[in-house]
Order: C-alpha cells, then structure tokens, then sequence
C-alpha cells in the first residue's frame, strides 16, 4: 500500500509539473484574447495611431540622443564585461571567432622549444612548437606494449612515438667515434633500423662478437634485448644486469680518459648515459616486481651519484614509489626539493602537492558542510593545490575521477597535454584511491579552476598561457582509437551576446531611421502587419463562430 500511495504521488507530481510547464503558454493566449476584446474601451488603435504620428514627427535630435544612450549602455556591458574576464568583448570576439575563420595564428603563447628530434616533414611542423620530453615512467616494449598488441591486436605506440624514441637512443647511446670499432658501429646501425627484428638481430650479433673485437662493451646490446625480446619484466631485469656489467666496466675506463681528447668526452657521455639508463630501468624493474624499498633506495642511490642529470626526471619514479609505500614524509621532501619556482613543473610535481594537501582533510570534508560554515585554512589550502594543478594540466582529473578511460602511456609526453594527463593517471590512479576521500574533494572542486582563469581560458592565472599546440601534438603522440583530450572552452554568456545584438541593432535602426524615414516607415507597417496577420486570422475564424450578440456583448465590457 505504501509503495502504491508513493507511486501516485510521483504520478501526481509529474502531472503537476507538465501543466505547469505548458500554462504559461494558455495564459499567453488568454492575455492576447483579452487585449483583442478590449481594444475598443482600451483605445488601442487611437494609441497606436498617436505613437505612428509621434515617430513620424521626431527630429533628428532624438534619434541621436537614442543613439548616445544605447552606446552608453552598451559601453557600462562591455566595461563590466572586461572587469569580470579580464579582456574586452570585441578583441575576445576577434580572437576566438573572427582569427579562426581567417586562418590567423595566435602569437601571443611563448613557443617552446622544438620537439625533441624534431621531424622535417611539413605536417609535423606545428608539433615541433612544443617540446616533447621522454616518459619517466614510460613502459618495456617487449615486456607490456607488445603483450598488449598480442592480446588486443591494437598498436599502443604510433610511429611518431617510436621515431622519437629511436632518436633519443642515438643521442644517448651513441657518438661520433662508433664507427671506428665494428662493434660500435653495428649498434650504431641497430638504433636506425625502424625494423624490430632487424634490430634485435643486430643486437645478438653485437652480443656474440669476438672478443678482440671487444665484447665486453656490449651494454647497449643488452638494453635493446631487454626493451625489446624480453617478453616478461624479469628477463627484462635479468638482461639489465648483464648490461649493467658491461656498462660499468666502459663508464670506469671512459672517466680515466675523459680529459684526453674531445672524442674521449664524448665517449664518457655516452657511457654515462648508458650507465644511468640501465640503473634507472633496474629500479623500475624492482618497483614493477613487488621490491618496491629496493627500488627507492636505487633511485635515491642514482641521484646523489649524478645529481646534474636532472633532465631524466628520476624524482618522478621516486615520487611513485614513496607514494607506493605510503611514506607522505619523505614524499613531501622531494617535493620541497623539486617544486621549486625556477625549476620546470610537471603534472606528477603538481597533482602530487595537491594529493599530500588534499589527505590532510580530505576524509572528514564534506560539501554540504563547506557550504555552510566555509572552507577553513586547511581545506582552502587544499582546494588552492588542487586549482594550481588543474590549471597546469586540465586533463588529469576526468582520468582520475574515471570519467575517460586510460589508456597505456606513450614513450613520450607532451607537457600540460592529454599524453601527460594519461601517464600521470596511468600510475597515480592508485595512490589517489588509496587516500580517503581525496578523489571526492577532487570531484567537487576542479571545475572551479575555470572560473578563476581570465577569460579566454588561454591566459593562465598560475602559469604560462596554455600552449594552442598540444592537440595537435597530441594526436601525434597517442594512438587513433584513443579520443583526444582537449582544453575546455568557455561560451561567452548569453546575456553578454544579447545585450550585445540587441544594442547594435537598435544602433543601426536609429542610422537608418534618420537616413530613411520614409522607407524605414513603410518597413516597419509592413512588418507589424505580416507579424500579426495569424493573429487576426485567428481572431476572425472566433468571430466567425461566437454568436453576434455574445461578441458585441463581450466587447461592450
């Protein structure tokens, strides 16, 4: 009986609430009804025939006092309207509506630097804006990417990727003096081929040559097999340590001759690259197979033994790994460290400062209660890095909030971009989960970042204006059946666009008024007539039908 009573009050209810949305429109009617009757008392047509002969008889005098006032009006919308977004109307109308249809550029953003091996065909000329950096926590080929094509059939990497890829490997492990020993140069050769197997081939060669050839300098043979052959993370891991033998023998003998000669620096380079590369990969190894304080203390160990190297990002495995082990501490000091005003920023740097803020009073907070009493410091200081790192990278949260699925991270990641946003989530996803109530508070709060960015989104509160090239370079990084993440747009108020139009029409019809009185009449009759011909249609159809003497009693009232 009770679900039955309820189910007729919610019937009832959404009765009431289809009539009510539809009596408007009867009173509508009913109001035009009645004003047609009591034309006669009311005096309508000698009202409308005194304001035809008032408009005719105004001098020109008036039309400019109209003038004046609705460009005063419009003057105090537009000076309200900069105040509020930060820019005025029409250099906002110029520049999100007319550039793009006259195919203009935008120049305002700073250009970054160019794409890391930047390609020369024409189509990649507007990624090369943006600079593209390698992956911290990027995967194995052999180990993850290639079981994901195995069993989806789906290519995860796109050639750009890979190309890019393949050109940090010639950087970083490879010089100019390579082709003087045939060893050298068959892995110099190896790192060219666009082939996999190709390349696997010539790292086993390179594995097996003859001795005095010197076999014992074949660690980056070792890293290709370890990338690439290995088809689970502890081959992979296993394959890394006959590498880091090697790698550690050449970094020894290259440091004793690095001051010999220019061709000895650059073999020093290279060798530390390459010793840096297998360390780094060998903690990764160890945070992937569950040994995840070993793989801390590798990474620690790795940045006091080459603290210059900065630009491999090792913090950034770091950072995951404590948040692994739940040491919020330690975490917090690598971020004191590397959160710093002069240094680059990351979304791992931002969202992983707004993870620490938001713990700290994300289990009891509640929005109701915000709403009520307002945000205290702690929870104001939470919201603030929350905003901070939705502003640097906007795409974060819907990956967090699972509102778009993930995909595997490229091997390369574009700043502030989709590509970023999905290697970020791809790893931290879980550390976010692990924290009570963090991604509620994310939830409620990271839309409010827009409305504190001045209009157009593209000019940045916290930050650099956001680049205008990362979609393009996104699309190029991340693979086709992936949807690519964009910045989100504001529409500009409806309220701004009608006051807007309807000022300038008024403007217009003053102009033309005063041009062309005579015709500007004849339109304006022709208009209200051709507007209220279905009315008196209709009005005569119900004249047709009502009795003679109900209708002259009617307009008798």
């Amino acid at each position: 009986m009770a679900e039955a009573g309820t189910g007729f009050l919610e019937q009832l209810k959404s009765c009431i609430v289809w009539s009510w949305t539809y009596l408007w429109t009867l009173w509508f009617f009913i109001m035009l009804f009645l004003v047609y009757i009591l034309r006669v008392p009311l005096k309508i047509n000698d009202n409308l025939t005194t304001v035809s002969m008032f408009l005719n008889t105004l001098t020109p005098k008036f039309y400019v006092a109209l003038t004046g006032t609705s460009s005063l009006i419009s003057g105090l919308i537009l000076w309200w309207y900069f105040r509020k977004y930060g820019t005025s109307f029409i250099e906002q109308v110029s520049v999100s509506h007319l550039r793009p249809l006259l195919g203009g550029v935008d120049n305002s953003a700073p250009s970054a630097a160019s794409a890391a091996g930047g390609d020369a065909d024409s189509n990649r000329q507007s990624v090369s804006e943006c600079k593209v950096w390698r992956n911290p926590l990027n995967l194995f080929r052999g180990a993850e990417y290639n079981r994901y094509t195995w069993v989806t059939g789906r290519e995860p990497l796109t050639y750009y990727d890979m190309n890019l890829s393949a050109q940090d490997h010639q950087t970083f492990f490879t010089c100019d003096t390579d082709h003087l020993r045939p060893a050298d140069a068959i892995m110099q050769k190896a790192w060219r081929e666009r082939n996999p197997q190709a390349r696997i081939s010539a790292a086993h060669e390179y594995v097996h040559v003859p001795l005095y050839w010197g076999a014992q300098k074949c660690a980056t043979a070792y890293i290709l097999l370890a990338e690439e052959e290995a088809t689970t993370i502890v081959e992979a891991e296993k394959l890394f340590k006959q590498a880091l033998k090697a790698g550690e023998g050449c970094y020894r003998r290259s440091q004793q001759l690095q001051h010999h000669g220019a061709q000895y620096e650059a073999q020093h380079r290279r060798d530390t690259n390459v010793l840096v590369y297998i360390k780094r990969r060998l903690a990764m190894c160890a945070r992937k197979l569950g040994r995840t304080r070993e793989a801390v203390k590798m990474m620690r160990d790795l940045m006091k033994e080459f603290p210059l190297l900065s630009m491999f990002n090792i913090h950034e495995n770091l950072l995951e790994a404590l948040l692994e082990l739940q040491a919020y501490a330690d975490v917090q000091a690598v971020l004191a460290k590397y959160d710093d005003i002069s240094l680059p920023k990351s979304a791992t740097i931002c969202y992983t400062a707004a993870l620490l803020k938001a713990r700290a009073v994300s289990d009891k907070f509640s929005p109701e209660a915000a709403s009520r009493r307002g945000l205290s410091t702690a929870e104001m200081n939470a919201v603030e890095a929350i905003h901070r790192a939705v502003e640097f990278n906007p795409h974060v949260p819907k990956y967090l909030l699972e509102m778009k699925s993930l995909i595997l991270p490229p091997e390369h990641i574009l700043k502030r971009g989709d590509s970023e946003a999905i290697a970020y989530a791809f790893f931290h996803l879980q550390h976010w989960k692990r924290v009570e109530g963090a991604l509620n508070l994310l939830h409620c709060t990271w839309e409010g970042t827009f409305r504190m960015i001045p209009y157009p989104l593209e000019k940045g509160h916290l930050f650099y204006p956001y680049p205008i090239c990362t979609e393009t370079a996104d699309r190029e990084l991340l693979p086709s059946f992936h949807e690519v993440s964009v910045y989100p747009k504001k529409e500009l108020p409806f309220f701004i666009l009608f006051t807007a139009g309807l000022c300038s029409f008024t403007a217009m019809l003053a102009l033309l008024t005063h041009q062309f009185p005579e015709l500007m009449g004849v339109f304006a009759k022709a208009f209200l007539s051709t507007l209220f011909a279905p009315l008196n249609f209709v009005m005569e159809k119900v004249e047709s039908i009502l009795p003679s003497s109900l209708w002259h009693q009617l307009t008798r009232i």
